[in-house]
């Protein structure tokens, strides 16, 4: 490959992390239907054209959007989390990573729920890339802990599936859409999930 040819693809690259980022920060303060593609391409310094070619249209950026943020989640289950050997102590790291997760991310779930809620489609697209994804990656966790083969493998994939929504719940829920206070939901979180703990 030519020097153009690298040049090129990097230049592709760092185009379509301009337009994730430009996107990502319009959608979350300006909400995704009131946010164009022309002002998208502007804050990205990129031609509105290249929105369509390299992601076919808005809806196709924010799916792009999720996946990549979503991927380094994962990425840093993997990476930046301890495994704990017990599956108790597992499960409460995991909800309290979860539940901060999802504050973290409070501001672009304001853009992605009522998106999910309004197109089907989407919603499906999202939950297979989003949540489905992120409690398969949980699940494979469980799985390592020494501890874990007492359940079965649908007992751990029902106790991934409620880490994320204990997540999502006490992460977002109750302190961003309810107005609780959030040291209190996030201390919630963590005796629910040593009373699971404790169970497992």
């Amino acid at each position: 490959m030519g020097v153009n040819g690298r040049n090129g693809k990097r230049n592709r690259a760092a185009r379509e992390q301009a337009l994730l980022a430009a996107a990502s920060k319009l959608f979350a303060s300006h909400g995704y239907e009131a946010t164009t593609t022309k002002q998208i391409a502007a804050a990205a310094h990129c031609a509105e054209g290249l929105i369509h070619r390299y992601f076919h249209g808005k809806a196709g950026l924010l799916m792009a959007i999720i996946q990549a943020r979503v991927s380094c989640e994962v990425s840093d289950l993997s990476e930046n989390l301890r495994l704990h050997s017990n599956l108790g102590d597992e499960v409460r790291q995991l909800v309290e990573f979860e539940v901060d997760r999802m504050w973290e991310d409070r501001d672009f779930l304001r853009v992605i729920i009522p998106r999910a809620l309004l197109d089907p489609a989407f919603g499906a697209l999202f939950a297979e890339a989003g949540p489905l994804q992120r409690a398969r990656a949980i699940s494979d966790r469980l799985r390592k802990c020494k501890s874990s083969d007492a359940l079965r493998k649908h007992e751990l994939e029902a106790l991934a599936h409620f880490i994320g929504i204990a997540g999502f719940m006490f992460g977002f829920m109750r302190p961003v859409v309810l107005g609780h206070d959030r040291r209190a939901a996030r201390q919630m979180a963590a005796e629910i999930a040593g009373l699971i703990a404790r169970a497992v």
